[in-house]
């Protein structure tokens, strides 16, 4: 089901995929057999991170700015040691369009909401700020001066010949530098459940799931390094400020990655056909991983079996299935539901 697009979300100007391999679960709740039940008392009896619901809060806190980001002058102190979320020390397009007057390394943000939260970030390296008239007092409304950056005023043909004339960009465009990535360690100590994407490769799609974390408390989302966006534009625009609050980290394996969830204390759940029904109430003593799969294809058959469960949405209507980012927002809204 497609959700509406009253604003584009820029990229392509193309709305997020709506391959949706999501479909409605039996109406009763999964029993996952003898070995996951005693892993899940297992686990309950020796804990982790986030046992029973419950984690050791940041100082940070949901809807602020995430702090936890590394230093860049730091980052190499723990290059001999394993580290399966690093960010790519490459530059990939998945829609970003690179300009003379954008630096390697660097990203076009664009729209009022994500150039205000990152304006907001004292965690990015901010480089120009270029606003419309009418956008800069927009923008002071939302975020009075002083600023970080003292902005550029040009005309709108100026931003849609950096971005795109299809580029809904709302006379602001801000030059910054991707964000850092922190580490699991860090996600797991901010309170909430967290959400694992195996393979979203649509930055829309991404984006909007980061909207529905920060609406839901979700303590960090995860990618794979491989088979998903790097931060651009189109990204921080679908997102609406949560790039900047939400810690977005890369996983180089899912699998592992849920191993290492798991071995924390924290139950992981695998949205997909095939399970019973998902049920808030029934996970309500838990620490939540919620996994999504790919537009169209779903979760891959490894990080399937390594879920400790695989659960449905309940659709009594007429349509079949939903596109990922608008099943992860009623999934969210399940897992906070507790009676």
């Amino acid at each position: 089901m497609k959700p509406p697009h009253s604003n584009r979300s820029g990229g392509s100007g193309r709305p997020p995929s709506d391959r949706g391999p999501y479909r409605g679960g039996s109406g009763s709740q999964h029993s996952s057999g003898h070995s996951q039940q005693g892993d899940r008392q297992q686990r309950r009896d020796h804990g982790g991170p986030g046992q029973g619901g419950q984690a050791p809060r940041a100082e940070g806190q949901a809807g602020k700015p995430f702090q936890g980001r590394p230093n860049p002058h730091n980052a190499n102190r723990d290059r001999n040691q394993r580290n399966d979320f690093q960010r790519p020390n490459r530059q990939q397009d998945h829609g970003q369009r690179h300009t003379p007057d954008a630096p390697r390394g660097a990203v076009w943000l664009y729209g009022l909401h994500s150039v205000a939260a990152a304006l907001a970030n004292p965690g990015r390296r901010l480089r120009r700020l270029l606003l419309t008239e009418e956008a800069q007092q927009t923008l002071s409304q939302r975020l009075p001066p002083p600023r970080p950056l003292q902005p550029e005023q040009v005309d709108r043909g100026r931003i849609d010949h950096l971005l795109g004339r299809d580029i809904a960009h709302q006379g602001a465009a801000l030059l910054a530098d991707p964000l850092g990535t922190p580490s699991l360690q860090q996600a797991l100590e901010r309170p909430g459940p967290l959400i694992v994407l195996d393979q979203v490769t649509d930055p829309r799609n991404v984006g909007a799931i980061l909207r529905s974390a920060a609406a839901f408390g979700v303590a960090a989302v995860i990618t794979q390094d491989r088979n998903a966006p790097e931060e651009n534009g189109a990204l921080a625009k679908a997102a609406s400020g949560a790039l900047e609050t939400i810690p977005l980290l890369r996983a180089v394996n899912i699998a592992r990655t849920l191993i290492a969830l798991k071995a924390a204390g924290i139950w992981v759940v695998g949205l997909a056909a095939g399970g019973g029904a998902l049920s808030g109430p029934a996970l309500a003593d838990r620490r939540i991983a919620l996994v999504l799969g790919a537009e169209g294809e779903g979760l891959r058959r490894l990080t399937r079996e390594t879920c400790d469960e695989v659960a449905g949405l309940a659709m009594p209507g007429a349509m079949e299935s939903l596109n990922v980012s608008a099943a992860g927002a009623v999934a969210l809204y399940e897992l906070t539901r507790r009676a």
